[in-house]
């Protein structure tokens, strides 16, 4: 179990560096964009598509990690009562497991919507990118995000020290 666990966070790192890689990027062009615009009157053209390409690729790569690691936002209103009751770690899996589930959804819908651009041959603006990629890699990370959940949920119920030991 350890060995799986090590090897998931590893892996981890790659959309931790293409969030990265995507936040540098969107920083870059928003500066030059800035400067053009404001010095020489000169804007980029194609910043708004690749802002939101961007924005989607740094928001959905680091959604498995944020998700599977406790990295929501949260309101403890219940935390004293499932603390005293001893129910924390049930109710963190439920949670999970059902979060993860209900996450089925949203993947399929995405994924019709980035079928029909295909199918449309929908592309952006100015660059001309097919809008059926975004479509697929949010699908794709979005059902990765999924899988993460259930894991993580499985885990809280079957092996919640794998869990402490790496938290």
């Amino acid at each position: 179990m350890q060995s799986i666990v090590t090897f998931a966070r590893r892996v981890s790192i790659i959309p931790t560096v293409l969030a990265c890689v995507a936040l540098f990027i969107l920083m870059v062009m928003t500066f030059f964009d800035v400067i053009l615009r404001s010095v020489f009157n000169a804007p980029i053209e194609a910043a708004t598509e690749l802002t939101r390409i961007l924005m989607a690729i740094l928001v959905f790569s680091v959604l498995p990690m944020i998700s599977a690691g406790k990295g929501q936002i949260a309101v403890d209103l219940t935390d004293g009562i499932f603390s005293r009751l001893r129910l924390s770690r049930a109710r963190d899996a439920i949670v999970y497991l059902v979060s993860g589930i209900m996450l089925i959804w949203p993947i399929q819908r995405v994924w019709v919507l980035a079928e029909r651009a295909r199918d449309y041959g929908d592309v952006t603006e100015y660059l001309s990118i097919p809008v059926f990629y975004v479509g697929w890699f949010i699908a794709a990370f979005t059902a990765i995000t999924a899988v993460a959940m259930v894991i993580t949920g499985l885990l809280h119920i079957f092996a919640p020290q794998t869990l402490s030991e790496h938290a």
